[in-house]
């Protein structure tokens, strides 16, 4: 089965919650990457992600502003932040992915 990654420029992750559910269960992609969570990250919705598989997550949120997550049925390693023009605006996050006995860096 080749290996696929989705990417979602979401516009609020907890308000699309039940549309994201669906993308999972019919495409179930290996790799979900999103943008424009808007969400502090003690509010990302972790559990609802576990629970259809996706055991695997990484965020980088503030309230109602930008944020970006990746969410993972494989492992997720080196996680990293990073603020651009020394502005806290969480909109990087870089992980690494392996598939295929490669690593692949997503950002």
């Amino acid at each position: 089965m080749p290996f696929s990654i989705a990417t979602w420029n979401i516009n609020s992750v907890r308000l699309r919650m039940p549309i994201v559910e669906r993308l999972l269960v019919e495409q179930a992609p290996d790799v979900l990457c999103l943008q424009e969570t808007k969400v502090p990250d003690e509010l990302f919705p972790e559990k609802a992600f576990r629970k259809l598989g996706y055991e695997h997550i990484a965020f980088h949120g503030q309230k109602g502003y930008h944020g970006v997550a990746t969410v993972a049925r494989r492992p997720i390693a080196i996680v990293e932040k990073r603020r651009f023009c020394e502005i806290e605006d969480c909109r990087h996050l870089s992980v690494t992915v392996r598939a295929g006995g490669k690593a692949i860096l997503l950002h």
